[in-house]
């Protein structure tokens, strides 16, 4: 089968063809539809984990994906052959994954896709939708919070700022003038603050008080600390500790998105209700996945999904 795959260390990523798989007991197969670009594929990508990861080449990449359920173990009574299904990669160690024609993986890690939700829009929430989630539930946003979401134009921000004005916080994401600011806009976030010359004048010019909570999902987390007022709550979901931040008097918790079929379902829930949105800023097909990186390094507003024929 085709896939998206790093055959050796300092490889770049290629279409290649790969060994099929069947599923052992607790397994299903996965004809995939979609899978989406995050993060983590580009540290893959670029060798960052392989003295830190256990691996087997030829490593496919992806985390997230949706796709139709092509064949299950005998054992496997809970997920149903031609159904939609979607889910996000939690095993530690790299091999297979869902930027491919095919994927087997444990049946207890594929939630059902509800109807009038496509295949992009499933694969797109996964670990984005999840990881934004938990940061939020990490920062217990609420009425009277004021939250800054350092990162909002990404696939973390772009939830997350949704997530926090339904629960009636007053949004601030970080976002160019023009088309950026008009999109953070568009996901709820009352103000669009420009991060390319000085942040904190910035916020400070449209939250003089300071504000109450920071979602540190991109810039120096001594400067988004500097904003909070005391006994605030700093969330970073990549990697800031309370050192970087430099207060004493101010909260920091590190969120790594936690998968569960349940979180995925709920959400996926929400797209169908029509209450979330999925910001998918461009969709590749996987004989050129290799462009689905490129877009993600250069910045799009929103996720950026590889489709399967």
């Amino acid at each position: 089968m085709r896939a998206f795959a790093i055959r050796e260390r300092g490889a770049a990523p290629v279409v290649t063809e790969v060994e099929a798989m069947s599923p052992r007991p607790g397994e299903v197969l996965v004809t995939v539809e979609a899978a989406s670009v995050n993060g983590f594929d580009l540290a893959v990508a670029a060798g960052y984990v392989w003295d830190a990861m256990p691996h087997t080449f030829p490593v496919v990449l992806g985390r997230d994906f949706a796709g139709t359920v092509g064949a299950v173990a005998a054992d496997v009574t809970e997920v149903q052959v031609g159904g939609l299904g979607a889910g996000v990669l939690t095993a530690l160690e790299l091999g297979s994954g869902p930027i491919a024609e095919q994927l087997v993986v444990p049946a207890a890690g594929v939630t059902a896709v509800p109807a009038g939700v496509s295949a992009v829009q499933a694969a797109a929430v996964g670990l984005a939708g999840i990881t934004a989630l938990d940061a939020v539930d990490a920062l217990n946003v609420g009425d009277g919070d004021v939250l800054l979401v350092s990162g909002a134009t990404g696939g973390v921000g772009a939830f997350a700022v949704q997530f926090a004005a339904a629960r009636g916080a007053r949004v601030l994401a970080t976002a160019r003038p023009g088309a950026a600011s008009e999109y953070v806009r568009r996901l709820g976030a009352a103000e669009a603050v420009d991060y390319s010359s000085d942040l904190a004048a910035a916020v400070r010019a449209v939250a003089p008080e300071g504000i109450t909570t920071v979602l540190h999902a991109a810039g120096d987390p001594a400067v988004l600390a500097g904003l909070l007022v005391a006994g605030g709550r700093l969330a970073s979901i990549i990697g800031a500790t309370a050192e970087q931040a430099g207060r004493e008097d101010v909260t920091v918790t590190g969120v790594m998105g936690s998968f569960t079929p349940e979180k995925l379902r709920g959400l996926l829930e929400q797209v169908a209700a029509g209450t979330l949105t999925v910001p998918v800023a461009a969709t590749h097909p996987l004989s050129d996945a290799a462009a689905a990186l490129a877009d993600f390094r250069g910045g799009k507003l929103g996720k950026i999904v590889v489709t399967v024929p």
